[in-house]
C-alpha cells in the first residue's frame, strides 16, 4: 500500500496565506496597531521607511476573520502551477506594488489593506491561461464585462468600505500579465 503524504503543492500561495493569516493574528493580539502600522497603504511621509514597506504589505493584511477568508487564494494553485512560483511571485508583488502606488497617490485621506487586487489578478490572470494562437477567450471577455465592469459600476455608485479601484487596477495587472 502507497503511503499517502502532503505536498506543500503551490509554495508562493501557500506561504501567502499563511502569511496573511499570521498578519490576521497579529492584528488580533495589537488590536490592529500592527495592521494598521505594516499592513494598509496610507498617505504618510515619504522620509517614513515604513511608507515604502507598506507598499507591497498592505496585501497581507485584513480587517477581520470574514475579510481574510473572502480573501484566500482557491484560484492561486492553478496559476502557479501554470506559470510558475517565480512568475506568480511577481505577479503577486508587482500588483501590490500597484495597487499600493495608486492608493497613495489619489486616496491621501483613506488607508487600503487586503489581498483583493491579487484575487482579482489572478481571476483575469486565469481567464488567459486558455489563450491560444492568437484567439480572445470568451473567459476573458465574460471577466472582463462581469467582473471588472461590476467594480466601474460600484465605483461610481456604492458608498461602502470596498477599494473598487484596487480590485480594477489587479485586474489590469492580470491583464497585463497574461
Amino acid at each position: 500500500m502507497r503511503e499517502l503524504r502532503i505536498q506543500y503543492n503551490a509554495p508562493v500561495v501557500l506561504t501567502f496565506s499563511l502569511l496573511a493569516l499570521g498578519a490576521l493574528l497579529l492584528g488580533m493580539v495589537t488590536d490592529g496597531s500592527s495592521t494598521w502600522m505594516l499592513f494598509s497603504v496610507y498617505r504618510s511621509p515619504l522620509t517614513q521607511p515604513l511608507t515604502y514597506l507598506r507598499f507591497f504589505t498592505h496585501v497581507l493584511g485584513h480587517a477581520n476573520y470574514a475579510h481574510f477568508i473572502n480573501n484566500i487564494m482557491l484560484i492561486g494553485p492553478p496559476m502557479e502551477e501554470k506559470y510558475g512560483s517565480r512568475r506568480l511571485l511577481a505577479c503577486i508583488v508587482l500588483t501590490a506594488f500597484a495597487s499600493g502606488l495608486v492608493q497613495f497617490i489619489f486616496f491621501p485621506g483613506t488607508a487600503l489593506l487586503g489581498a483583493s487586487g491579487i484575487v482579482f489578478m489572478m481571476i483575469v490572470l486565469s481567464s488567459l491561461s486558455g489563450m491560444r494562437d492568437g484567439a480572445i477567450p470568451l473567459t476573458l471577455i465574460l471577466v472582463v464585462v462581469l467582473y471588472l465592469g461590476g467594480e466601474v459600476v460600484d465605483a461610481v455608485s456604492s458608498q461602502d468600505d470596498v477599494s473598487q479601484l484596487t480590485h480594477i487596477v489587479g485586474g489590469l495587472c492580470g491583464g497585463a500579465f497574461g
